[in-house]
């Protein structure tokens, strides 16, 4: 079953949020590559761990599979020296739709840019959930801050934000662990985006859900479900 980290009270991204808009600050995240290919030795030891997970109410007949995120370096890729018990060494999970493919990471787009998991709908690639990480982060900025560096490393974002017709933030809390999280929505000409960031392990976690406008009107509920299944584990979990 689906962990859910939010409570249910609050809507997930508030009404009241302002818009953000800030200027520009100093680079701090590198730039999200496009590299695609993986060798193949990569590609014979990285073994997902993935395990069903229940449709949310009013999900219709929607199943996922909860999938266990390792954040490793580059150096790891693949697997602590082989094929390790990825939900033992999990330090993020989130719901992956039935059907739905992995593009596998390349280890130099990993080490250069921090993405580490990646998934898409095969009948429309864009729409697509992925995550990226960076280490040496001990706590989170404010958040317009978050937003601006997060899009200087990405300039779909960034043409995606100027755009916008709308862009709300909000801090939620994870009531069980204490776990503090940021959630962006991003109402864009054409694309609508959903990104949560939170840090933990002394490292920063972004996790991405695109969508293309009209996937946005037709899947809408389970978009939201994949952002709102995202969450860090903690070593005793």
């Amino acid at each position: 079953m689906t962990t859910k980290i939010f409570s249910p009270t609050p809507p997930v991204i508030s009404a009241t949020s302002a818009t953000t808009k800030t200027p520009v600050l100093p680079k701090a995240i590198v730039s999200r590559c496009i590299g695609t290919s993986l060798s193949a030795v990569v590609a014979a030891t990285a073994v997902l761990t993935m395990v069903p997970a229940l449709p949310a109410a009013g999900e219709g007949n929607q199943a996922y599979k909860l999938y266990y995120g390792t954040a490793a370096s580059a150096a790891n890729y693949g697997g602590y020296g082989g094929n390790s018990d990825r939900k033992t060494s999990a330090e993020y999970v989130y719901d992956v739709p039935e059907g739905w493919k992995e593009r596998l990471v390349s280890k130099v787009e990993k080490g250069t840019n921090g993405t580490d998991s990646e998934f898409y709908n095969p009948k429309k690639r864009t729409e697509k959930e992925y995550l990226t990480f960076l280490s040496g982060f001990r706590q989170l900025a404010p958040r317009d801050v978050i937003l601006n560096n997060l899009a200087l490393s990405d300039v779909e974002l960034q043409d995606l934000i100027a755009s916008a017709d709308k862009v709300v933030s909000e801090e939620k809390k994870d009531e069980e662990t204490g776990q503090v999280y940021y959630l962006y929505e991003i109402d864009g000409v054409g694309k609508h985006s959903l990104i949560t960031v939170t840090c933990a392990k002394n490292k920063l976690y972004a996790h991405f859900v695109n969508a293309p406008a009209p996937e946005w009107n037709r899947d809408q509920d389970t978009l939201t479900h994949l952002r709102d299944s995202f969450r860090t584990v903690s070593s005793s979990s």
